[in-house]
């Protein structure tokens, strides 16, 4: 079976990478190239012209429904997930996954369910963990998996997280992945063994669904998983502890994802907010509490302006915990590094 469809995610410090594959794929390539880049989700993305002045094929964001061709890169615009559908790219603003639109795991998990043994998956330098659960996914559907080298990558974690929890098929630095994609897609895959594609595991298929805003997908009898006692971040509602083959990761009612790194990491995001208007409101209510007592003083009332100083020494004092909470570090977030700037 001719493998032809390629799916690329990455992140921080992952457009080097991106270039290097470009620059080694020839004109002829047999394959469609999707990628994912994590992106804010207001602006636009210029990656399509980096990665078409990088090398040899054409890239350009998607029109969605636009049929799949070899020898084209096709890249996820921002705030919009890619996905695969019946040999077509499909755009959705589906939930995000991992607190990411457009997320690495969509686009692969999609593939995986797509095209199953004609896909070959490649996760590149990032923070975090996006993209080991959709590579997951695509070896369980016989896929082809590549992990740049981490001690290539300028940001190591997302090799490294789906090193220690795939059995990944390549580890190769950069300039090294565009010989073996072209490699691979000059010859079929003998390896192929892929689970039955009437019969795959729940989650693959429920998975594949939810970012085209399937309600269905979420509401059906017998969906994966069991309450987990933590709320999602990005709605609040009960996140459901999903187990992907060996990975943990969480999803609640409405769609969002979350693998469990990154939703240790968004939760410090929520405590360091929380801090701030916790510190916020305290000031206020001191220096409201010290207007009050300079007021009570104006009229002669030495007890209510007492009553007033105590309240405010409590929120100065509680502000000053707080502050120095803030100064320790207690919340701070693990924050990724800009990655729309690709002068």
């Amino acid at each position: 079976m001719q493998r032809n469809i390629v799916v690329i995610g990455a992140s921080a410090g992952g457009i080097e990478a991106l270039r290097t594959i470009m620059a080694g794929l020839p004109s002829d390539f047999p394959a469609t190239v999707l990628v994912v880049l994590h992106l804010p989700s207001y602006g636009n993305s210029v990656l399509p012209a980096i990665l078409g002045r990088a090398g040899r094929l054409p890239a350009t964001h998607p029109v969605s429904g636009e049929a799949l061709r070899p020898g084209r890169v096709l890249v996820a615009p921002a705030d919009h997930h890619l996905v695969i559908e019946g040999g077509r790219a499909v755009l959705t603003r589906g939930p995000s996954e991992n607190g990411h639109r457009p997320a690495i795991d969509v686009l692969f998990r999609s593939a995986a369910r797509a095209a199953g043994p004609r896909v070959v998956a490649v996760v590149l330098s990032g923070v975090l963990d996006d993209g080991t659960a959709g590579l997951s996914a695509v070896m369980a559907r016989g896929g082809t998996s590549i992990v740049q080298d981490p001690k290539d990558a300028l940001y190591s974690a997302m090799p490294e997280n789906a090193l220690a929890h795939v059995a990944v098929d390549h580890v190769l630095p950069a300039e090294r992945i565009a010989p073996l994609l072209v490699e691979l897609c000059a010859a079929d895959n003998p390896s192929a063994d892929p689970v039955d594609p009437l019969d795959p595991p729940a989650f693959l298929d429920i998975d594949a669904e939810v970012p085209g805003l399937s309600g269905t997908a979420i509401d059906v009898a017998g969906r994966p998983g069991t309450p987990s006692g933590f709320s999602c971040p990005d709605c609040g509602g009960v996140l459901w502890e999903i187990h992907d083959f060996d990975l943990v990761r969480y999803r609640c009612r409405v769609g969002h994802a979350w693998s469990a790194e990154s939703l240790l990491g968004q939760q410090a995001t929520q405590l360091d907010s929380a801090l701030w208007m916790a510190l916020r409101g305290l000031e206020e209510k001191a220096a409201l509490a010290r207007t009050l007592a300079d007021r009570a003083n104006e009229r002669h009332s030495p007890l209510s302006a007492k009553r007033f100083v105590e309240q405010a020494g409590e929120a100065s004092r509680a502000a000053k915990l707080i502050r120095s909470m803030l100064e320790a570090g207690v919340g701070i977030p693990h924050v990724e590094p800009e990655t729309t700037r690709m002068e």
